[in-house]
Order: structure tokens, then C-alpha cells, then sequence
């Protein structure tokens, strides 16, 4: 099992005048599943962004650890996979163009055999030379779990995972969650109850207002 954590510190988070969350603290250890809920507009997305250090917390902190040792912002994209109904393809690329490319962006190789697992996973290998504007809502939810996994995180953050995923896609997808906590940290940020179901702790955010 890998020994990553992450733990917030006192966050505070505002746009504007309006308060999204005030004094979260909470540590997230691997080899579990964690929950993030709360109704449509309650601040799920802007933790997890501010987790995935994509945007900043008004106050507070957010320490990233694997082991002893601080993960660094700049290093943090080599330890953690993101999945979410905003994450950009390119739709002029293929599948696999789209894999190569974000390898590429990583500074990492292509591991084409993980690929071909992954892609034979959620049902895209026979799919994987089609241009990714051909692909449905699905399709495309699908691709971002293999770009999420494939470079071996040991920190995965899943916004709305089962977003326009029919039943066998949702399954699929639990399957792999369910999987990757064994060893790694995952956290699912939801209000779907089957999403939620699979977590042991749940930080409810409507909690964390005034």
C-alpha cells in the first residue's frame, strides 16, 4: 500500500462575499475512500479543486505527504490522477493520440500496455483510433478514468465519476474505485448515494456553513 495523505488545515473558502465553507480539517489517509457531499452548489467541485491544487482556499492550508515527505504544488500532478465532467479532451485526437499527448505533458512514457488494459476495461479498445469528437458523453467519461490511472497515482480525485455513465458504466466504474483504494488514497466528490455508498467517511459540506 502506498503511504500518501492529505490533510486540510483550518480552510476557509469565499468568492466574493459568499462563503462556500468555512474551517474544514480533515486528514485523508490511503487505502480508504473518502466522500465529499452536498447538494448542487454547496462547494464540492471548489474542494476538490482546491485539494487538486487548481484553485486556492481563501485561508488555510492543504498538505499533501507521501510518507514523510511534503509533495511540492509543482510536483503534484505526477502523484495524483483528476476525473471530472470538466476536464478538457482534444477532440481532434484519437484516444490513444489523447493518451500519448498527456504522457507527453507529464514528462512521462507512454505506457502503451496499461493503455491497452485500461481501454479493454471501460470498453474503448476497439474505439481507440476514433476521433474523440465522435465519442458520446459516456464514451468520453469513460476516457478520462484511463488518463486518471494510467501514470500510477497514488492520489485519486473523482468529481462527479459516474456522470452520464448508463448502469454497466457506473459498475465499471465502482469496480476500478474500489480497486485503486486498496492501495492508493481516492477521494469522490457526489450526491449520488450508489457514489457515496462505496465511501467510509463522508465530509458533508452543508455542515461547514454559517
Amino acid at each position: 500500500m502506498t503511504d500518501y495523505s492529505v490533510e486540510l488545515k483550518n480552510l476557509v473558502k469565499y468568492f466574493g462575499r459568499r462563503l462556500i465553507f468555512d474551517d474544514i480539517n480533515f486528514k485523508f489517509t490511503a487505502g480508504n475512500i473518502y466522500g465529499i457531499s452536498g447538494p448542487n452548489g454547496s462547494g464540492k467541485s471548489t474542494l476538490v479543486k482546491i485539494i487538486a491544487d487548481l484553485i486556492s482556499p481563501t485561508r488555510g492550508n492543504v498538505i499533501h505527504k507521501a510518507g514523510d515527505k511534503v509533495v511540492e504544488a509543482e510536483q503534484l500532478h505526477n502523484h495524483m490522477g483528476f476525473v471530472s465532467p470538466y476536464l478538457y479532451l482534444y477532440d481532434e485526437f484519437t484516444a490513444e493520440e489523447n493518451l500519448i499527448h498527456f504522457s507527453n505533458i507529464r514528462g512521462k512514457k507512454f505506457q502503451r500496455d496499461k493503455a491497452v488494459h485500461l481501454l479493454n476495461e471501460v470498453n474503448l479498445f476497439e474505439r481507440r483510433n476514433d476521433l474523440v469528437r465522435g465519442y458520446s458523453s459516456g464514451m468520453k467519461q469513460r476516457l478520462k478514468f484511463i488518463f486518471a490511472l494510467l501514470h500510477n497515482p497514488m492520489l485519486l480525485i473523482f468529481d462527479e465519476p459516474t456522470s452520464n455513465l448508463d448502469d454497466a458504466g457506473k459498475n465499471k466504474v465502482y469496480e476500478l474505485i474500489s480497486l485503486e483504494a486498496k492501495n492508493n488514497l481516492v477521494i469522490v466528490a457526489s450526491n449520488e448515494r450508489a457514489d457515496l455508498a462505496l465511501c467510509k467517511e463522508i465530509i458533508e459540506l452543508e455542515k461547514f456553513k454559517r
